[in-house]
């Protein structure tokens, strides 16, 4: 059994940071492209950035490049999701997605619990 742990939410102004952490555990034999995402109240899920499992650089969604930086440390099994200059719209809860190998299925689509972040102005 996989799982995704997500910390690192919460209150913060407009204009500072924070870092989102998604811990992976259980039963796998590789993680593959590792994908933050944020839905606004009301709305469906957008994805903000994505990582690959490797080879190519990451891509950022045009709203919110040169701001935040996704990352991966698979000692750790743990992705991150650096996030500077936040503005009141992007409010919402964060998702982590990662796609995990295991012995039984190359990619199988695993998310993490959802992790609430308020911006206020």
């Amino acid at each position: 059994q996989v799982q995704l742990v997500e910390s690192g939410g919460g209150l913060v102004q407009a204009g500072g940071s924070l870092r989102l952490s998604c811990a992976a555990s259980g039963t796998f034999s590789n993680i593959n492209d590792i994908g933050w995402y944020r839905q606004a109240p009301g709305k469906q899920p957008v994805l903000d950035a994505i990582i690959f499992i490797a080879g190519s650089s990451p891509n950022y969604a045009d709203s919110v490049k040169g701001r935040f930086t996704i990352t991966r440390n698979a000692a750790k099994n743990t992705a991150y999701l650096q996030k500077n200059s936040l503005k009141a719209e992007e409010t919402g809860v964060y998702y982590c997605n990662e796609l995990i190998g295991t012995l039984i299925v190359c990619n199988k689509e695993y998310w993490g619990q959802g992790n609430q972040i308020f911006v206020s102005t």
